[in-house]
């Protein structure tokens, strides 16, 4: 029953979108604005630096709360990466905004930085590195993202290597468009110079 309670609450936390509120408290709705997208991304673009970081704040605390959530009712990892991932459906697929939420990266930064800082730790050196190279902060992010799940494979934990290979491909198939125009702009780049 307890697990049952923490997967739903899990879901319905991811599914609180800072980005609505900080639109809605600038007298606004960010669905109708740029992107339409329900993130941090958008709201700076559209509202400046404060609301990119009020929201990356926002869902990046909700992402790790429900990871000390799990940790407070004594589940194991396996349960609480199962917590991870029903938050990170609820960020993406809020049922209140009929499915039409954020793309989960910054739920995605807050929650494996809490579950696991070391695996984090990886990810965001292979960013830092693929950045200085790229220049492009989705292709880079997009690659240092599969770190996360492999450092599971590396020690291991099979299961946790399923679960979280299985929230990185659902949020890069949330970015498929933005990383295609990334690399269309790159190779325009390239071809252009």
């Amino acid at each position: 029953m307890i697990i049952a309670l923490y997967l739903v609450t899990c879901y319905l936390a991811g599914s609180v979108l800072t980005a609505w509120f900080v639109g809605k408290w600038k007298g606004g709705d960010l669905r109708a604005e740029r992107s339409g997208n329900l993130g941090a991304r958008n709201a700076g673009t559209v509202l400046g630096k404060g609301a990119f970081l009020l929201t990356f704040l926002g869902d990046g605390g909700k992402g790790a709360l429900i990871i000390l959530l799990g940790r407070w009712l004594d589940l194991s990892p396996l349960w609480v990466s199962l917590g991870f991932l029903f938050a990170i459906l609820g960020h993406l697929y809020p049922f209140w905004l009929k499915g039409k939420g954020g793309k989960g990266i910054a739920t995605f930064v807050g929650a494996s930085l809490a579950f696991n800082p070391f695996a984090f730790a990886y990810l965001a050196v292979v960013f830092l590195i693929l950045f200085a190279i790229l220049r492009s902060a989705t292709l880079s992010m997009n690659i240092a993202f599969l770190v996360y799940p492999i450092y599971f494979l590396w020690i291991g934990k099979i299961d946790l290597f399923l679960i979280f290979s299985l929230i990185v491909g659902i949020i890069l198939w949330r970015h498929y468009f933005d990383t295609q125009d990334s690399w269309n702009e790159r190779w325009w780049r390239k071809k252009s110079s």
